[in-house]
């Protein structure tokens, strides 16, 4: 990537504001049935560890891709990214008392998988460079 879009794509600030906006959206929606307090409680829970988690994935993808070799590169850096967010994200939603902890995480868990995936084969392609 060049130009304006490779430097919004290699944007940290970039990831992670649209990860907080984008999936925290989906949590209130996630919780829409339960009272205010607690829908407006599980958006600003997800919100944030969503940018957390996007900073925290890209960090690690970045790191694990130099680390394997062969398939292991392509498999081994969103598998144990996957992984660590699924933990993380059911952790605390659980001791944040989130109402639907599984629908609000199951999107976020899919496009955190899906957006560490294609971050790690662009970066071993040399197209996230």
């Amino acid at each position: 990537m060049s130009g304006w879009v490779g430097r919004i794509g290699r944007s940290s600030t970039v990831h992670v504001s649209f990860a907080f906006l984008a999936m925290g959206s989906w949590a209130l929606f996630a919780n829409r049935v339960h009272p205010l307090p607690r829908m407006l409680l599980a958006g600003l829970v997800q919100g944030t560890l969503s940018a957390c988690l996007t900073l925290y994935l890209k960090s690690a993808v970045e790191i694990f891709s130099t680390r394997f070799k062969g398939s292991a590169a392509l498999i081994a850096p969103p598998l144990i990214a996957c992984l660590g967010s699924a933990s993380i994200l059911i952790a605390i939603h659980a001791l944040a008392a989130t109402p639907e902890i599984l629908r609000t995480v199951a999107v976020p868990l899919a496009v955190s998988t899906s957006y560490a995936a294609i971050y790690n084969y662009s970066l071993l392609t040399g197209k996230g460079k």
